[in-house]
Order: structure tokens, then sequence, then C-alpha cells
């Protein structure tokens, strides 16, 4: 028998994260995908600490639309407080989860808003 989704995603976790981490001159910009929401961080893996995060819980991004027209309004809201705390490049982390939909949605969304990865 085959491995689960999830214990799939996570091996493919695993062989990102032995490559992508974070600085404090580069961070790391980590996506989780729930069923229902999207979220965001960027984090510093050196001092350990989350510098920036944003999702589609957030007060300021109204959640009506697609989930995919969502993920890209948290990627630019991901990236102008990013820009705002003095963040332009980063290195992205797509927690395991294939570069399409609400992922490749969020990515763009954050290259649209500044961010340079």
């Amino acid at each position: 028998m085959g491995l689960s989704k999830t214990e799939r995603r996570q091996r493919i976790k695993n062989r990102i994260r032995k490559i992508v981490g974070g600085t404090e001159a580069r961070p790391r910009l980590a996506v989780f995908r729930s069923n229902k929401e999207i979220y965001a961080q960027i984090i510093n893996d050196v001092d350990g600490k989350t510098l920036v995060a944003a999702s589609s819980r957030d007060k300021d991004i109204k959640a009506e639309g697609t989930k995919s027209e969502v993920a890209t309004l948290v990627g630019k809201s991901i990236a102008e407080k990013a820009l705002k705390a003095g963040i332009e490049t980063i290195s992205f982390d797509r927690g395991g989860y294939l570069y399409h939909g609400r992922v490749k949605s969020l990515a763009e969304g954050a290259r649209e808003g500044g961010l340079k990865f």
C-alpha cells in the first residue's frame, strides 16, 4: 500500500526544508493550506522568529470569491506587510504542496505586491 496524502506531503516538505531556509537577509515565506483557509508566514529560521504573517482569516481580507482569488489577496497582503518591515527578497517554501492552484496564486500575489523570489 502506498503513502497517504499527508505522509507524502510530509516527505516532500522535509525534502524541501533541507534546501530552503530563512536567514535575516533572506527569510523564508512558508505556506500552509487547509481545506478552507490559506496561511503565509515570513520566518527567520536562524532566530526562530516569525517576522510577518497573513492569512485568509484576517479582517482586512474579504473572503469573497474563489479560494484562488482569496489566496492572491493573502499574497498581496503579506507582501505589503513585508515591505513595511523592510523585507524585499525571500525564499519560497511551498510546504510540500504542488505549485499550482492556491499555492501558485499566493506566490503570484506576493510577486505582484513587490516581493522578489
